[in-house]
């Protein structure tokens, strides 16, 4: 348990120095997206390579992989069936609060808690797997669509495939699929660019918490409470049922599933608002409750189901 708090602890310490350098505007006025849009293009692919590339492919395809899957789309079916035809959301706004509700923080939280509460950080693998392969290939194609001038299919597709964020999922995927060696030449630098990834993500989240208040935009509340209700506590409900009583799995694999699809939303959905400037604060807002949410649900889990 100590080991757990400790790393919420490294979380949040992270985010409230982004706070503090908010605060005194230590970065100037465009620090938001200069780091939104180094942590976009840059650190994050490199990230998302590293991690995959190293991730074994035997699990990366368990049986882990199907059921987070269910319980991560019916979750976000659920949400953007809510926003769009009951409360009339537009579309990229639907889109990053059901990202909200469906996408977790597989690794910059999901891999240390992973490692403390399960025995071992390559659990969340195959959910980074789906979330960068499949959730995000689709969310940001809708996001590119519907946030550009000038729409049209090729060009859409375009930059989906030169996505920076896909191509390093996609090359660290082939990397650990086919067994590939990749020269220490290549992989040491991309480790260092790596590293800076999550702690910058922390703080470019805690400079944006500065000046706002959880639930303070006016006409958002909503969203972001259910959006919060979905991923504290319907995806972990969902896992544990699908995992149970539709796949048999045991006891271990069980809990596996469960404490992932219980881990906050991805800061990455916070990232993506802010790149297409769209649902900025309910992506902010929903990983600030869900991040501190999810501590006494994981503690729960752990009594019940550990």
């Amino acid at each position: 348990m100590l080991d757990t708090l400790t790393g919420f602890a490294v979380v949040a310490l992270a985010i409230a120095l982004g706070w503090v350098i908010g605060r005194i505007d230590l970065l100037g006025p465009h620090a938001r997206h200069v780091l939104g849009r180094l942590i976009f293009f840059v650190l994050s692919p490199f990230l998302l390579f590293v991690v995959l590339a190293h991730a074994d492919a035997k699990l990366l395809f368990s049986a882990l992989l199907p059921v987070s899957a269910i319980a991560a789309v019916a979750v976000i079916a659920v949400y953007a069936l809510i926003a769009k035809y009951v409360w009339k959301r537009p579309v990229g706004m639907a889109v990053i609060g059901a990202l909200s509700s469906g996408q977790v923080n597989s690794n910059n939280i999901g891999i240390p808690l992973s490692l403390y509460l399960l025995g071992s950080a390559a659990y969340p693998a195959p959910v980074i797997l789906m979330q960068l392969l499949v959730f995000t290939p689709i969310s940001l194609t809708i996001l590119d669509a519907v946030t550009s001038d000038q729409v049209s299919l090729r060009r859409t597709l375009t930059r989906t495939a030169t996505n920076p964020i896909i191509i390093g999922s996609l090359l660290g995927t082939i990397v650990s699929v086919f067994g590939l060696s990749v020269p220490e030449i290549v992989m040491a630098p991309a480790q260092l660019i790596a590293d800076a990834a999550v702690p910058v993500l922390l703080i470019s989240y805690g400079i944006s918490l500065h000046g706002q208040r959880v639930l303070g935009t006016s006409g958002h509340r909503r969203d972001v409470v259910l959006a919060s209700g979905l991923k504290l506590i319907a995806m972990p409900l969902i896992a544990w049922a699908v995992a149970e009583f539709v796949f048999g799995l045991s006891d271990a694999e069980v809990l596996i599933v469960v404490v992932l699809a219980a881990l906050p939303t991805a800061q990455n959905v916070f990232n993506y608002s802010q790149r297409y400037d769209v649902g900025e604060a309910i992506s902010r807002d929903t990983v600030f409750l869900t991040t501190i949410g999810c501590l006494p649900v994981l503690v729960l889990i752990m009594a019940l189901l550990g």
